[in-house]
């Protein structure tokens, strides 16, 4: 398939561009994809010391991305502990 590209290059010059770009954002994509995959604070690889990251959260923890209305820090726990 790369001969082919090259090939395609080689007789259209003004085919070059686009390819180079094609190149570059499908690049750019996999290590934005890899970069977020590695290095977010969100994402869990390990399952087993850390199976329920979500069972760290506390009751002051903000859960959604975005609250209009709910002040998290004055919330008064109901349930019981477990």
């Amino acid at each position: 398939m790369l001969r082919q590209i090259l090939r395609q290059a080689k007789k259209h010059l003004s085919s070059i561009t686009p390819i180079v770009f094609t190149g570059a954002g499908g690049t750019g994509a996999a290590l934005y994809g890899m970069n977020l995959a590695l290095f977010n604070p969100e994402v869990n690889w390990d399952r087993k010391k850390n199976p329920g990251p979500w069972d760290n959260l506390g009751l002051i923890d903000q859960y959604n991305f975005y609250s209009v209305i709910v002040e998290y820090s004055k919330l008064k726990k109901k349930g019981p502990d477990f």
